[in-house]
């Protein structure tokens, strides 16, 4: 699953990673511990190009009766996006990327659970293959929400859980933010583990489980 990552970049960082100079982020901060139900930022494609927003985490389907429901819908698993009827619609129409460059996972160890960043090896961005959706309460206020896609694990995942999110080769980003892609079995085909050689995971700081943390010193190696 994915349940906790970082984005650490500065807001110009990502708009040159992301070819945009549409950023619509009012008060963008680096984040060392991103967890549901925050607002996170987001990259959607308007027809013409990307564009840098911010999303709540945890999909709120636009058909749901209250935004209660976003706390559960966390994560999407690819395989069965077309049997949910809260994700099904969306695949073809409402797709997102979220960019990271770490997420946190709980390892098992002697009885324990040490928490892991995973990450590129490079320490470069990478693009989280993400749903999103836009809920209106009764008063007529949107609520713009998404849920980050999962896989199986790679070799070095396997290791540490038994999923992993969806992460995007860079060049088949274009393709899943595409709004004019609605071939949805080659975009499902998108879905899967990324490639281990690629990827580091270490140790950090069981600080990390608590959410009201999020400061720099979360990213260090710990001992195991």
């Amino acid at each position: 699953m994915c349940g906790r990552y970082t984005i650490t970049v500065s807001i110009e960082e990502l708009m040159l990673r992301y070819l945009t100079n549409d950023a619509s982020i009012l008060h963008y901060a680096p984040r060392y511990n991103a967890a549901p139900m925050q607002h996170i930022p987001a990259v959607i494609h308007t027809g013409t190009g990307n564009r840098i927003g911010e999303l709540r985490w945890g999909l709120v389907p636009s058909w749901a009766q209250d935004d209660k429901i976003g706390s559960k819908m966390i994560n999407a698993r690819g395989e069965s996006l077309l049997e949910k009827a809260s994700f099904k619609k969306l695949v073809a129409s409402r797709r997102c990327l979220i960019p990271a460059d770490g997420y946190y996972d709980w390892k098992q160890v002697d009885g324990r659970k040490q928490p892991m960043r995973i990450g590129m090896s490079d320490g470069s961005i990478f693009s989280m293959a993400a749903l999103y959706d836009i809920w209106m309460d009764p008063k007529g206020q949107k609520l713009a929400t998404c849920t980050i896609i999962t896989t199986t694990p790679n070799t070095l995942m396997a290791e540490i859980h038994d999923r992993m999110p969806v992460i995007l080769r860079p060049e088949d980003e274009s393709d899943w933010l595409g709004r004019d892609n609605h071939d949805v079995q080659n975009l499902l085909k998108l879905l899967k583990p990324y490639e281990s050689a690629k990827m580091r995971a270490y140790p950090v700081d069981p600080a990390v489980g608590n959410v009201k943390n999020d400061y720099p010193e979360l990213l260090k190696e710990a001992a195991e």
